[in-house]
């Protein structure tokens, strides 16, 4: 089935919002991100997306949408940049519109994130770098997270566990900074880092 612009569109951010968060977005998030003010529009486009195929909607859920498949109007050499990542104070990760072309970097569970702040520069990532990301819902200690805090805040940060397992401390790799610590029940792995980019 072919699908129209609105269509792909609706495809491409629920694509983005459900990576760059881990849950799929509810009719009025997909509303607003691409720009109407319609639920019944967002929901027969989704519908239509269910109907070809590319997702599954789960109705007893709050955020039911479930994607099936990869969506072919991607371009193979592009990655989905999502928005901002903080590298300092955690700001809210918000999807964004744009593609980079990383052919080096493509995978099937990668996305890119913009670096904000200086808290990994140690670690030779600087404010303005861009992230190339594996998506992953696991790390092991020493890798470089995209950490989810109280499913509201993302931040990059090395990870490391402790207290057997009880908490999870997001490492800043920048001497003037603190180590984080959180309950593990607030983190969530959004992916780990995998490369980056940087224009001089």
């Amino acid at each position: 089935m072919t699908l129209t612009d609105n269509q792909r569109t609706v495809l491409s951010f629920i694509q983005r919002y459900t990576a760059a968060r881990g849950v799929s977005p509810k009719l009025q998030e997909i509303a607003e991100g691409i720009g109407i003010s319609s639920r019944g529009v967002a929901h027969r486009y989704v519908q239509a997306l269910e109907d070809a195929g590319f997702l599954s909607i789960d109705k007893g859920k709050h955020r039911g949408i479930r994607l099936l498949k990869e969506n072919p109007y991607q371009r193979e050499n592009s990655l989905p940049l999502l928005g901002k990542i903080a590298a300092g104070k955690p700001i809210e990760a918000i999807a964004g519109e744009d593609e980079i072309n990383l052919v080096d970097f493509f995978g099937k569970n990668t996305f890119a994130v913009r670096v904000q702040g200086d808290s990994m520069i140690d670690a030779g990532i600087f404010d303005g770098d861009i992230a190339v990301i594996e998506f992953r819902e696991t790390a092991s200690d020493g890798d470089i997270v995209v950490a989810l805090i109280d499913e509201q805040e993302a931040t990059l940060k090395r990870f490391s566990r402790s207290g057997q397992g009880r908490f999870i401390e997001l490492i800043p790799e920048n001497t003037d900074m603190e180590t984080m610590i959180y309950d593990a029940c607030r983190v969530r792995i959004q992916g780990v880092l995998v490369g980056q980019l940087r224009k001089y």
